[in-house]
């Protein structure tokens, strides 16, 4: 008796399972369009400073990075 409820369990179950999971609004010959994803414009974490990495090395740069390396008194 136990197994016969089992199984018919089982049977309602992948019943309603198939009967849920199919759609008769589907259409497979529809034209859909592709279009790439659109990823907002990086946000400016530097306050709008000059990242260091890409300045100009010239002599002024130079100096103002070593007096900030330098100790203050």
């Amino acid at each position: 008796m136990k197994k016969m409820s089992l199984f018919g369990l089982l049977a309602a179950s992948l019943m309603l399972t198939v009967a849920s999971c199919s759609n008769p609004e589907y259409k497979s010959d529809e034209n859909v369009t592709v279009k790439p994803l659109e990823y907002p414009a990086p946000v400016d974490t530097t306050g709008g400073k000059v990242d260091p990495a890409t300045r100009e090395i010239n002599a002024v740069n130079a100096t103002e990075d070593i007096k900030k390396m330098q100790p203050v008194m």
